[in-house]
C-alpha cells in the first residue's frame, strides 16, 4: 500500500473506531503518516512505546485502596480511559515488545477493558511494526494480538508520494531533483546488515537533506546520513547541477536563459522552479517551461502546481493547459 493509499484508509477507519496494524521497512514514514491523520481529524495523538513498556503500563499498577487490592491506570493508560475527545492510541514498533507486553496491550485493543477500567470510546487504535526480516529486533506478534486489528497493512515507499510530502516539508530541491532522477534511492531493497552504517529510505534520504541545508555538502556526511553509494551518487548530481543556469537568470530571461542538456540539471531546474512559484513569476516559469523537452515541462508545470495551487487560475497558465492539453493527459 502507498503511502497516499494508507493515509486516505486511516482517514476513514479511525471515525469508524476501527484499529489497523500498519507493518513495514525502518524510515518508510508510519509514524509520520499517523501523525498526518491525526492533525488532518483534528484528534488527539497518545504514542507508545510497547519495546520499553512494562506490562503495568497497559494494565495499571497494583495498589491497596480502601483494604482491597486494585490495578491503579497512570499515564497514557489513564489519558485512554479519561479521554473525551477523539483520539489515536499509537501503538508504535509493537512487534519488537516482549510477549508479555503485547499480552497486556491486546486486552485494551478489542476487550477496551482492563481490570475494571474502560477505554474511551473515543479512542481508536493504530499500531506499526518492522518486519521480521527487516532485523529489527522484531521476533513476532501473538496470534490472538494480530487478530485482534481489523486489518494488517504494509507500507510501501513511493516516490511520487515521497516527492509530494517532502515539497511541503522544506526538502531541499536539490534532494527532491535527485530522487526524481534516481528514485531507486529513495529506498534501499537489500538485505538488511547489523553494520553500522546507514541505509537509504524516506527517513534517512530527509537526514541528509538537512544536512545539505545546512551547507553541510562532505561526503562523509552524507554517506553517515545515507550510506556511500546514496552520498557518491548525489555529491556528483551536485556537481552537474551548478553548472546549469541560476534560477533567478530564467526568471529574468525566460526566453533566452540557457536550457540544459543533461538529464541530471533538467530535473534540478524543473525542481527548482516549481519551488519559486508564484503569481509574479508563474508566467517566466510557464515561458520557460514551453522551452523544455516536454516531459520536463510537464514536471515544472505539475510541481508548480502542488506547490502553489493558486496559480492554476494564472491566466498565463490557463494558456498554456490550452496549449499542451495533449501531453498533460
Amino acid at each position: 500500500m502507498r503511502p497516499k493509499e494508507l493515509k486516505d484508509l486511516l482517514l476513514q477507519t479511525v471515525p469508524a473506531g476501527l484499529p489497523i496494524l500498519i507493518k513495514g521497512a525502518p524510515g518508510v514514514g508510519k509514524s509520520e503518516i499517523v501523525s498526518q491523520v491525526a492533525a488532518e481529524l483534528g484528534t488527539e495523538l497518545v504514542i507508545s512505546h510497547p519495546v520499553v513498556s512494562d506490562p503495568t503500563d497497559f494494565k495499571g499498577l497494583p495498589a491497596v485502596v480502601d483494604g482491597g487490592a486494585e490495578f491503579l491506570p497512570f499515564g497514557d493508560l489513564k489519558k485512554l480511559i479519561d479521554a473525551k475527545k477523539q483520539t489515536i492510541a499509537f501503538l508504535d514498533d509493537l512487534g519488537q515488545a516482549p510477549a508479555v507486553v503485547q499480552a497486556a496491550a491486546m486486552q485494551l485493543i478489542l476487550a477496551r477493558r482492563v481490570n475494571g477500567h474502560r477505554v474511551s470510546d473515543a479512542v481508536t487504535f493504530i499500531a506499526a511494526t518492522n518486519r521480521r526480516e527487516d532485523k529489527a529486533g522484531v521476533t513476532g506478534i501473538l496470534e490472538p494480538v494480530k487478530s485482534r486489528f481489523a486489518s494488517i497493512v504494509e507500507l510501501n515507499v513511493h516516490v511520487e508520494d515521497w516527492v509530494d510530502w517532502a515539497a511541503r516539508n522544506n526538502v531541499a530541491a536539490e534532494m527532491i531533483a535527485f530522487i526524481r532522477f534516481r528514485p531507486q534511492l529513495l529506498i534501499d531493497t537489500g538485505r538488511p546488515t547489523n553494520d553500522i552504517v546507514n541505509r537509504p529510505s524516506p527517513r534517512t534520504v530527509t537526514y541528509a537533506s538537512k544536512l545539505f541545508s545546512l551547507g553541510i555538502t562532505s561526503y562523509e556526511a552524507l554517506a553517515g546520513a545515507a550510506g556511500e553509494g546514496f552520498a557518491a551518487e548525489f555529491t556528483g548530481f551536485v556537481r552537474v547541477c551548478q553548472a546549469m543556469p541560476s534560477i533567478d537568470e530564467i526568471l529574468d530571461r525566460p526566453e533566452t536563459a540557457t536550457v540544459p542538456t543533461e538529464p541530471a540539471a533538467l530535473f534540478a531546474v524543473a525542481t527548482a522552479l516549481a519551488s519559486r512559484t508564484s503569481n509574479k513569476t508563474a508566467t517566466a516559469i510557464l515561458k520557460y517551461a514551453s522551452r523544455l523537452p516536454a516531459e520536463f515541462g510537464v514536471l515544472t508545470v505539475r510541481d508548480s502546481l502542488r506547490q502553489y495551487p493558486q496559480a492554476a487560475n494564472n491566466k498565463a497558465f490557463i494558456q498554456w493547459a490550452s496549449e499542451n492539453k495533449d501531453i498533460l493527459l
